[in-house]
């Protein structure tokens, strides 16, 4: 854990309290660290190791969903299909067959559910295309016999996605995960979307260069599910979101189109941008099999800070001082409250960095070029709020490992949730001054509603908000002891509404799922809704991708 500090100036490892402060913190010792690749303490959001504190198999979505029925124009996936896709993809382990063999059930249930265990569908199908040819005949094939299909990553999605609903084809893209090439002097990658995001960042680490991108679920999640939900994560606030980052797309259409956009260069005005449509998607109008993007050099210097607030206010103020005198070297500015790392002490048993409990934490992240120049920004920054009395406590990373240490308390909310039950999710954008009131306005609600307490005839454990400052997105939580008809009745729409009478977003970088697309008229007007109708008509007129969901 990071080193203590109380009114010495001879190190700056904990932060005193402002009445504790000296006036000049002159003599703290160097506290960067050359940070070794890896520094996130969780490589994954899927809690695979906490899976028996629930139930093995959840409920199949057409039964939490009764209204939702399959679409008669589907055909049924018969043997005649199943030996085609076995001729043409040859080797067993590329097809998971259950039509033809009532034992595979097993083997094809992790397909079919997604790590919450909220979403679960019928399908009897896995293929594992190893190349885009593969992919083009496959979703030819499927076009030509209007056999429904589901693309899929890494299956670390939260509204439903990437899951079957019926019996649709599940089309896995994890063999093709090759890095195909890298230019160490422009740092642009091109890479096949069965790349897993965490493989991918620790080669570009050998080279001296990072990935754009950094989420909980990195080591599962695969690089063409990122894409195809516009996946946001911890780095988005220094590197932009994946719109701007991606240079080319290679994607493979309903009919087994395949559209080559794979450009090299950032600057390229020759008509449409159509690589567009594809990233945030979710696999509903083509599926991404490969992808070119401009990765930023590897910061040298890192710093990671830990703070305690006693108000949402003082966050906000946290933050806009951050800006002004960190400026080009902040990378993350994340806010998390104090319910939500009462529940990571709680399952992790783990002591806080902090000696106090506080209503609001901030973790701060810089990264730079220069240890010696980020140092004294960074002192100019901590020595400005503790003396404004905006921060009440604080504790500094020293080493790697107290680097870890502190991004755990923000990455171990995911996983303490789910060791403790059911979590309602939604990862919503709202305007700053008024994001996190949705927390406070949604508890109250469940109050009222007497579902939240702490006996079992309450099925509300928790009413809890974290996020991305930075960038306006909070994630709301409402974690459950069990899923409740009664709790979503209580938040749904009232999310949503709360929501759009303040112009915000559903969906931040989640997307939209099955979980969603109801939804979808709370933040965008039909206008809008009709013009992505006419896309998907378009591209996909049999509606074979990811069908039930997105719009």
């Amino acid at each position: 854990m990071a080193c203590r500090h109380r009114s010495s100036t001879t190190t700056l490892a904990r932060l005193a309290k402002p009445a504790r402060l000296t006036p000049r913190l002159t003599t703290q010792p160097q506290v960067q660290s050359q940070v070794a690749p890896a520094v996130r303490c969780f490589s994954s959001s899927r809690p695979s190791q906490l899976k028996e504190t629930r139930c093995q198999q959840g409920k199949f979505t057409s039964e939490t969903y009764p209204g939702l029925k399959r679409d008669p124009r589907y055909g049924q996936v018969t043997k005649e299909h199943v030996d085609y896709f076995k001729g043409l993809l040859g080797t067993e382990s590329a097809v998971i067959d259950g039509v033809t063999n009532e034992n595979a059930t097993d083997d094809i249930e992790p397909f079919n559910s997604d790590w919450m265990r909220k979403y679960r569908g019928h399908c009897r199908l896995v293929l594992k295309p190893s190349s885009t040819e593969e992919v083009s005949k496959i979703l030819k094939y499927c076009n030509d016999n209007t056999l429904a299909v589901v693309p899929q990553g890494g299956n670390t999605g939260l509204v439903g996605g990437s899951v079957p609903v019926f019996d649709e084809i599940v089309l896995n893209m994890g063999r093709m995960n090759n890095i195909i090439e890298f230019d160490e002097v422009s740092g642009i990658l091109t890479v096949e979307a069965g790349a897993i995001l965490e493989v991918v960042d620790q080669f570009l680490a050998s080279k001296g260069y990072i990935f754009p991108l950094d989420l909980g679920a990195k080591g599962s999640c695969h690089i063409g599910g990122n894409l195809s939900t516009n996946a946001g994560g911890l780095r988005l606030l220094r590197y932009g979101s994946l719109h701007g980052t991606t240079l080319g797309i290679e994607a493979v259409l309903p009919d087994g189109t395949v559209v080559d956009d794979l450009c090299k260069l950032r600057k390229n005005n020759t008509g449409y941008d159509v690589k567009q449509l594809f990233i945030g998607s979710e696999g509903t109008i083509g599926v991404i099999t490969k992808a070119v993007i401009q990765c930023p050099q590897r910061p040298k210097a890192q710093n990671v800070a830990l703070f305690g607030l006693e108000s949402y206010e003082a966050a906000q103020q946290a933050f806009r001082e951050a800006k002004g005198h960190l400026s080009e070297i902040l990378s993350a500015f994340e806010l998390m409250d104090g319910a939500s790392q009462a529940l990571v002490r709680q399952v992790t048993k783990k002591n806080s960095p902090l000696e106090g409990e506080y209503p609001f934490y901030c973790l701060i992240e810089t990264s730079g070029s220069n240890s010696d120049h980020d140092g004294e920004k960074l002192q100019a920054f901590l020595e400005d709020v503790m003396e404004k009395g905006i921060v009440a406590d604080g504790t500094l990373a020293q080493d790697e490992t107290q680097v870890r240490a502190l991004w755990s308390w923000r990455e171990g909310i995911t996983e303490a949730l789910g060791h403790l039950g059911g979590v309602y999710k939604y990862d919503v954008s709202i305007p700053l001054a008024e994001m996190y009131q949705l927390v406070e306005d949604t508890k109250a609600r469940v109050e009222e509603a007497g579902l939240l307490g702490d006996t079992d005839e309450h099925p509300v454990r928790a009413v809890v908000g974290y996020g991305h400052m930075g960038d306006s997105n909070l994630h709301l939580n409402v974690s459950t002891r069990r899923y409740d008809e009664r709790v979503e009745k209580v938040l749904e729409p009232f999310v949503y509404e709360w929501i759009a009478k303040r112009q915000g977003s559903i969906s931040a970088e989640h997307g939209l799922g099955l979980a969603k697309k109801k939804y979808i008229g709370f933040s965008r007007t039909p206008t809008m809704v009709g013009l992505m109708k006419q896309l998907k008509d378009l591209y996909d007129p049999n509606a074979i991708l990811n069908p039930y969901k997105y719009i």
